[in-house]
């Protein structure tokens, strides 16, 4: 079974490396502030929140798909929350059953108690399904209920515990075999138990002939009982194994929807803390990449905003079209600000994810780069040109086509003329390879000969 409530036709994957640029991202971003919000302690939710963040969504199709998953959540999240910790509880039962791997039938009895313990879960997550699933309007939430309801019916739930019922072999081990060459027995298999119990006349030898025959090792005889379990080992090591598959199965069903569904309640979390301090919230419009769109009403720094705990003032931009946007003006005049803004809304929103705005619309990007001021090199190898310009070189390795790339005082460390001719080079030559560039400078130099040109 697959959640799919993140992609349409894949999982999740939680393997992934992160960009190689997810650290300065983060610092210049301040993104750590935004995933606290979203977990809320919860350390797992913290990292798969970030997971997604960084593995930004290019298709305008797979985000309004994900968008609509998030607006069920939204509008059912008691539902969410507990489908949640039905399965956060799931794993946990799993976690308490622990088996000797050096014995089969020790690892059969640990993986029929995790399959007991599932089979129980299965069916409260079916429960919840029946009783809410009508009310989910999203392809992928209604795919999971469908899937769920299909796959976890009442046939397959009876058939597991009759199935475990026989595991526990509590009329003893039917097992046969064939004697080699040399008389060793091989080819042992474990069979399924006899139709009918024998009853107790039958089992004391009165009243009929015995229809096989049989022997019994006395309780002393240790080397006996030994080889006995010897046998038996080998008759349960297949049956063993393809139980623990089976229990491995079920419980990565229930790990990959714990990390998808986390996810949204991340974005629970946080919706409810931003609707706390009062911020607008708005589903973005996402676009392609040609012609540029972006524009936005009341866009807010999220990440200032939970700091403060209180309302910020937000920002208009129209820039349709326009894939250079420098900002300028006094220092503490909120331009540093305004760029995380963008950097965040854009994250969020190419990851499926409300905005702090009255309304967004907006490109998607293949990356999201940034190229922030930093504090002086305290070890006095390098000036801070220099250290700028090898930040430069990294970010440029990183540049695709359709990029957005956000820089905030760069090249701030020489004079001006130096410092605006650099960035003016800089710029030009991404906007000559398709890269959506957001300048935020004191360099009046830079910021003119751009509108004049």
């Amino acid at each position: 079974m697959k959640a799919h409530l993140l992609y349409r036709d894949r999982d999740l994957d939680v393997d992934a490396e992160l960009p190689s640029n997810h650290g300065d991202l983060e610092q210049d971003l301040e993104i750590g502030t935004l995933l606290g919000a979203m977990a809320a302690g919860d350390r797992f939710i913290y990292d798969v929140s970030r997971r997604v963040l960084h593995s930004s969504l290019v298709d305008p199709e797979e985000i309004r798909y994900r968008q609509e998953v998030l607006a069920d959540c939204l509008a059912h999240s008691d539902v969410i929350r507990g489908m949640y910790e039905l399965i956060v509880a799931a794993l946990g039962d799993r976690k308490g059953f622990w088996s000797y791997r050096s014995s089969a039938r020790m690892i059969l009895h640990g993986s029929i108690e995790s399959l007991e313990a599932f089979a129980r879960r299965l069916g409260e997550l079916r429960k919840i399904v029946d009783e809410h699933g009508e009310g989910f309007r999203s392809e992928g939430m209604r795919t999971l209920t469908t899937t769920v309801r299909e796959e976890i019916d009442d046939s397959y739930l009876q058939t597991v515990r009759d199935h475990l019922k026989q595991l526990h072999f509590r009329d003893g081990h039917l097992l046969s075999a064939r004697l080699d060459r040399d008389n060793s027995g091989v080819d042992y298999v474990l069979r399924y138990p006899l139709g009918t119990k024998t009853g107790w006349r039958g089992r004391l030898g009165i009243g009929g002939k015995a229809t096989s025959c049989s022997f019994s090792i006395p309780p002393r005889d240790e080397a006996g009982n030994q080889q006995l379990d010897e046998l038996v080992e080998r008759a349960v090591n297949s049956v063993a194994n393809a139980v623990a598959q089976s229990a491995d199965h079920i419980e990565s069903f229930f790990t990959m929807l714990r990390s998808e569904l986390g996810f949204y309640v991340g974005c629970l979390d946080l919706s409810e803390r931003l609707a706390s301090i009062g911020e607008p919230m708005t589903c973005p419009e996402p676009c392609g990449t040609e012609p540029v769109s972006y524009s936005c009403e009341g866009l807010c720094d999220v990440s200032l905003v939970l700091q403060t705990g209180g309302r910020v003032v937000g920002n208009d931009v129209t820039a349709d079209g326009r894939p250079l946007v420098i900002v300028t003006g006094a220092n503490s005049g909120g331009k540093s600000t305004f760029l995380r803004s963008v950097g965040l809304a854009q994250l969020m929103m190419q990851s499926g994810m409300f905005v702090v705005a009255e309304s967004y619309r907006a490109s998607v990007s293949s990356r999201i780069l940034t190229h922030f001021i930093r504090e002086e090199d305290r070890t006095m190898r390098s000036g801070r040109l220099d250290e700028e310009l090898r930040r430069m070189d990294a970010v440029a390795d990183e540049i695709t086509r359709h990029c957005l790339v956000l820089f905030n005082e760069s090249f701030a460390a020489t004079n001006e003329r130096e410092g605006s001719e650099i960035g003016r080079q800089v710029v030009q030559a991404l906007l000559e390879r398709d890269v959506r560039v957001v300048f935020v400078t004191h360099r009046f130099e830079l910021a003119d000969g751009f509108r004049r040109s």
